[in-house]
């Protein structure tokens, strides 16, 4: 017989994460965990991915190339591979920077300067801002404090 925790059912995750559909922004945090399954996000994470089949996860270059990077240095070259191969299956869209991306990421990295600098988040903030979207997926306290340009903080579903 099997010992450890148990997968939590449909109803205990949806009573657990709204529902969303649509668009959300992912940091690095969630995906690095969901690669690692000994991370203590790992459950939390894929729960989530779980509760939210609806959902359209989108991410931004800065954040796939930390994921990489951390996944190569923490795990192993494979686990960074095996974050490319779930990526080129449709597991997450990578948004294309646009003209005026980087002078809006500095502007925003600016803004926000007494954050410790990190362009993964500045990346997702400037992208939510230019499509539009309020919802990321982020282990980071910092996205509580980031603001859209009409100063309605993001919301980040994870930490709800």
């Amino acid at each position: 017989m099997p010992v450890g925790p148990r997968a939590a059912t449909a109803q205990e995750l949806s009573a657990r994460y709204l529902p969303h559909r649509g668009p959300v922004l992912v940091d690095s945090g969630p995906l690095i965990a969901l690669f690692n399954g000994a991370d203590r996000w790992h459950a939390p994470v894929l729960d989530w991915l779980r509760a939210n089949p609806a959902a359209t996860l989108l991410s931004t270059w800065p954040v796939a190339t930390e994921v990489c990077a951390l996944l190569a240095r923490r795990i192993a070259n494979e686990a960074a591979l095996d974050f490319l191969r779930w990526t080129q299956r449709g597991g997450i869209a990578l948004d294309a920077p646009v003209d005026g991306t980087p002078t809006e990421v500095l502007r925003l990295s600016e803004r926000f300067a007494d954050l410790p600098f990190d362009l993964a988040d500045a990346s997702i903030a400037e992208a939510a801002a230019r499509r539009r979207l309020r919802h990321v997926l982020s282990l980071d306290a910092d996205f509580d404090v980031y603001r859209d340009r009409a100063g309605r903080a993001l919301v980040n579903l994870l930490r709800r």
